[in-house]
């Protein structure tokens, strides 16, 4: 179960980049809703809302910042007991002025079970917007 949405100053769930754990509001919340909608700066910005999007369920989120090219058609609601327990990026980069790469580690619990997500996710901002598009070649296994 995705967890409940959090209060504006609430910690963030993405832990709040290097500074620090941030609130919500002034994290993800602010690329979540309001003014910035969609509106991430830069791909690290954009990998840790994604990241808030999947622990808090925002599917509608998600999508409209997957790159059509590469968006599925859906995303599965989250299976029932499913725990995020957080996100550590361990490198951003630009690739050019409109690409990025960003590598991270996701960890989450079901079933009792630790799961780790390795990968290294390729962004392209388009008409001034930041898309994910897709894992790329050379990403760690999970």
């Amino acid at each position: 179960m995705p967890q409940p949405m959090p209060s504006p100053d609430s910690l963030c769930p993405c832990g709040g980049g290097p500074s620090g754990a941030k609130p919500y509001a002034g994290c993800c919340g602010r690329f979540h809703a309001g003014p910035l909608h969609l509106q991430a700066p830069d791909p690290e910005s954009l990998m840790r809302s994604r990241y808030s999007a999947f622990v808090l369920d925002l599917r509608d989120y998600l999508m409209a910042t997957w790159h059509p090219d590469h968006r599925p058609a859906l995303i599965e609601p989250p299976e029932p007991g499913l725990r995020w327990l957080g996100l550590q990026l361990t490198s951003a980069r630009m690739a050019g002025p409109d690409q990025g790469e960003v590598s991270f580690v996701a960890r989450s619990k079901l079933g009792g079970r630790a799961h780790r997500l390795v990968e290294r996710s390729g962004f392209v901002r388009e008409g001034g917007r930041w898309f994910y598009t897709c894992a790329l070649e050379g990403a760690a296994p999970a």
